[in-house]
């Protein structure tokens, strides 16, 4: 399977990757840009998670309040898709894929580029928003955000905003997989494009026949 980072999946690789194309085909996206989140947020390691100063060694035990898995799931998350973070851990990487389709399938027709998917991923309501937009919540400040998140590029005031983010999310990567990433973003925008432009002469269209209809009614 041709896919970005496939040399990566060491476990049950075939199946992964078939799984990962079935979850891009049901939520409408190019299996490549959740094979670059899933990068960026894991290094295609299920079994990934997030350590902070203090924290076990043991990543089980640290999974319980810490994020963990493919996507990083965080605890309030696993617990609303009807699963634990230590549950996730013990999963092998094919069967934690349920877990990411179930994740995205709310967003299932919002996510049109590689960009949209991450925000889904990180902070969805940031889903939509302009490139100013601070990332915070009501019961997230956007100091928090940034102090929680310090990888994340940061504005002059500190805070992660849409752009700082898109910056950060597009970062590090090679290039032929940025390229990869980023071309069906810019089919996806030409598309809506054209189909624009068919609509309104199709409008133009509908609105000089029916011109010519009332004339000749008179």
């Amino acid at each position: 399977m041709n896919l970005v980072f496939s040399h990566l999946v060491t476990e049950n690789r075939d199946a992964f990757l078939n799984r990962v194309v079935d979850i891009s085909r049901q939520l409408g996206i190019d299996p490549n840009w959740l094979m670059a989140v899933m990068w960026k947020e894991s290094r295609i390691n299920h079994r990934a998670v997030n350590r902070q100063p203090g924290d076990s060694a043991d990543p089980f035990v640290r999974a319980e309040r810490r994020a963990t898995g493919l996507i990083q799931f965080m605890p309030n998350t696993s617990r609303g898709l009807g699963t634990t973070n230590q549950a996730l851990f013990r999963m092998s990487n094919v069967q934690q894929l349920d877990f990411v389709l179930a994740y995205y399938r709310p967003f299932r027709g919002r996510i049109r580029s590689y960009i949209d998917l991450y925000k889904a991923t990180f902070f969805p309501i940031s889903m939509g928003r302009p490139d100013n937009w601070v990332f915070q919540s009501q019961g997230l400040s956007a100091q928090l955000i940034a102090q929680q998140n310090p990888t994340i590029f940061r504005n002059e005031n500190g805070v992660i905003t849409v752009a700082t983010f898109t910056r950060w999310a597009l970062s590090n990567f090679p290039a032929d997989v940025l390229e990869i990433i980023t071309q069906n973003t810019q089919s996806t925008m030409n598309l809506t494009a054209k189909n624009i432009k068919i609509i309104c002469t199709a409008l133009i269209l509908v609105a000089s026949i029916l011109t010519m209809y009332q004339l000749l009614k008179k």
